[in-house]
């Protein structure tokens, strides 16, 4: 009866031990996994977030570094076309006071000396050289400053005599040369414009002799070809539109041998210059040079 009671004493503590064990193994696992659930989760970086975002950046500051240097070189240029702008302006403006004031001295002494018919041939290639380098513009600035500098050396009456007989002509040859007129076109219009300066000149010194010096010119053709036809033997009067037409073919005849004579010296010239691809010569003047 004892026996039988100590084996059952001892199933029941057996059965409590494991009892025990299996709860307090449950109760640490479920415990551990409470903790773990309770454990604060570290957040998982993205590698390709990282790459992605370093590479725009670097992108990013690459192309701000690339804009900037466009900007720089782009104001460099602009630097650039300025001082070269400011540059030839500056030289064109120096290149026409010179040419206008050893034009207009060399007029002034030639007046002086007596000897403007040994150098009349001469005084209107300042303007031509002027034309031909730094535009119509340059011809022009450099008639207009030879003008004042003889009016102020000379007076008013040399300044326009000036004006008329070599400041036109050289304006009118430099601009058909600069815009590449044939020699015809150019012999024809400068031979107009020689023509009208030289009735212009007329003109202003029968105003300032008060001297009608047409009227003196018509009655000389008048007695010279009365006297031819009488020579002649033949009884006629010379009419004045006879007079005024050979009056107008002489003065034709005058001012085109001259605008012929000042365009192959002037090629010439211009061509030992260097100033020959800026130049339209005729076949036979281009093989004669």
């Amino acid at each position: 009866m004892n026996l039988l009671k100590t084996i059952h004493h001892q199933s029941t503590t057996t059965q409590f031990y494991r009892f025990a064990t299996t709860h307090s193994f449950a109760s640490s696992s479920s415990s551990s996994s409470s903790l773990l659930s309770l454990s604060p989760q570290r957040p998982r970086i993205s590698l390709l977030s990282t790459s992605n975002r370093t590479s725009f950046a670097l992108s990013s500051i690459s192309s701000t570094r690339a804009s900037f240097s466009g900007n720089q070189e782009d104001d460099g240029k602009r630097e650039e076309s300025g001082d070269e702008l400011v540059y030839q302006k500056t030289l064109r403006l120096v290149e026409c006071a010179m040419f206008a004031a050893v034009t207009g001295l060399v007029y002034f002494l030639s007046n002086s000396l007596a000897i403007e018919n040994y150098f009349g041939c001469f005084f209107a290639l300042p303007i031509v050289i002027s034309s031909l380098r730094w535009n119509i513009a340059g011809g022009r600035k450099t008639m207009v400053a030879t003008v004042m500098l003889l009016f102020i050396l000379s007076g008013p009456v040399k300044a326009l005599t000036y004006f008329l007989m070599h400041g036109l002509l050289g304006l009118a040859i430099g601009s058909l040369w600069r815009m590449k007129a044939s020699w015809r076109l150019s012999i024809f219009l400068c031979t107009m414009v020689r023509a009208l300066g030289l009735i212009g000149y007329v003109l202003t010194s029968s105003f300032l002799i008060r001297e009608n010096i047409l009227a003196v010119i018509t009655i000389n053709i008048h007695a010279s070809l009365s006297y031819v036809f009488t020579a002649m033997g033949l009884n006629l009067m010379p009419s004045m539109s006879l007079i005024y037409m050979i009056f107008g073919t002489v003065l034709l005849l005058n001012s085109g041998f001259f605008v012929l004579l000042l365009h192959i010296l002037y090629s010439i010239f211009l061509t030992r210059l260097g100033m020959k691809s800026s130049l339209r010569l005729p076949a036979w003047l281009d093989k004669a040079i």
